[in-house]
């Protein structure tokens, strides 16, 4: 857009720039132990001046082409086969937008995104269901990922890292070793509010991969992935950051975890490496790197017991989540793309029976989530992209 409208739009979602000095309870490195609760001290955050959306971040994103406001989608994007999504809406347009989390009254979404411009990064915002009211959550610094709204809806964690790399965006993984992603050691758990107010840090240690946090809808625990045993595991902790337990220590990767609707459960992608393709995971781990190329849905316990494996599909299942009856999981997988690189939307039962086939095209959808009366479906998808590899975030009504 040109300068004229682009200064316009910024006006328009632009607060008062504020600053503060605020401290949240973060753990003591020196102190922390792999099991169990971990020592917490108080520590001050260094604040910069908060803003939203400014010309400066790292994301890069041309607000007037990005985020016009919600749209119906095109008929032509509308798949055969795709019964239970209806009255399709694209809120998202351009760029790479994802892993979009409703708000606890299910008006707003929390998600991940970066613009078209090379070398940015993706960096937290939210928007309101139609599309609008953005607004920047995270720093303008790092690379984040992984953000979830409290049960009081004021408050929104994310994994970011803004204090590493001199705020810059980290380097991008190594392809040489085919499709990875990276763990980052510089990844922490940090909390804002809604306004984009940083508020503290739980997790602080520049060695560690601490991300993919959720919260369980009884307000009472956090799940999250960290590399904090040398594997990379699920944990648990309250949500001040204090009380942290380790929920899985099998040799693979265990995370993107959500809690059921009752915070009984926990479902959670997993990869359980023999032979060659454990020493394969294991010397990528040591460099910061996994390869989900293999990866299945299991259901446990929120304590960690009862581990059982859902799905037995060979390929990259992941992005479960609860239906509101808790009896249901939905998440995406490429199991069936011979090539393995089209991903649709797949419903199960818990228990692993009547796998049922939820989307039919888009080349890639992921990141389901439904509101709590199961009326409709927030996802991600390539369909009807400005451009290739362009993710966007649509919300459905959903049809039984």
């Amino acid at each position: 857009m040109n300068l004229l409208s682009k200064a316009l739009a910024f006006s328009l979602l632009l607060p008062f720039t504020a600053q503060a000095q605020l401290t949240a309870p973060t753990p003591d490195t020196a102190k922390r132990t792999v099991m169990g609760t971990a020592t917490y001290e108080l520590h001050t955050l260094k604040m910069e001046p908060i803003n939203v959306l400014t010309h400066e971040d790292n994301a890069g994103i041309d607000l007037g082409r990005q985020f016009p406001g919600a749209r119906p989608m095109p008929d032509s994007c509308h798949y055969i086969g795709e019964k239970h999504l209806q009255n399709t809406m694209q809120l998202t347009f351009e760029g790479e937008n994802a892993e979009a989390y409703l708000s606890p009254d299910d008006k707003s979404i929390t998600f991940q995104g970066h613009g078209t411009k090379p070398n940015t990064c993706d960096l937290i915002f939210t928007m309101t269901l139609d599309g609008k009211n953005v607004r920047r959550i995270s720093t303008a610094k790092g690379h984040t990922t992984c953000s979830y709204y409290y049960p009081s809806g004021d408050t929104i964690l994310y994994a970011s890292t803004h204090e590493q790399y001199g705020g810059a965006c980290p380097p991008s993984p190594d392809m040489s070793h085919g499709y990875v992603w990276p763990l980052y050691g510089g990844y922490d758990i940090y909390l804002a509010d809604k306004m984009g107010n940083q508020i503290g840090r739980l997790t602080k240690n520049d060695s560690y991969y601490d991300a993919e946090a959720t919260i369980s809808p009884m307000g009472d625990r956090i799940v999250f992935t960290s590399t904090r045993s040398g594997d990379i595991d699920l944990y648990s902790m309250k949500l001040d950051g204090t009380d942290v337990k380790q929920l899985t220590n099998e040799l693979g990767y265990d995370g993107g975890a959500f809690y059921s609707p009752d915070g009984k459960e926990i479902v959670y992608r997993a990869s359980r490496p023999e032979g060659a393709d454990l020493k394969e995971y294991q010397d990528l781990l040591k460099q910061g790197l996994v390869k989900p190329s293999n990866l299945e849905i299991w259901v446990m316990n929120a304590d960690g017991s009862n581990k059982r494996q859902v799905t037995h599909l060979g390929a990259a299942s992941f992005a479960p989540y609860f239906h509101p009856d808790g009896k249901r999981i939905i998440f995406s997988s490429n199991y069936m793309d011979k090539k393995r690189r089209t991903f649709d939307l797949f419903m199960i039962n818990k228990d692993g029976s009547h796998l049922e086939r939820i989307t039919t095209d888009g080349q890639f959808n992921s990141f389901p989530m439904f509101t709590k009366d199961g009326k409709h479906l927030v996802f991600c998808s390539n369909r009807n992209g400005a451009h290739p590899h362009n993710t966007n975030i649509f919300v459905a009504d959903w049809w039984e």
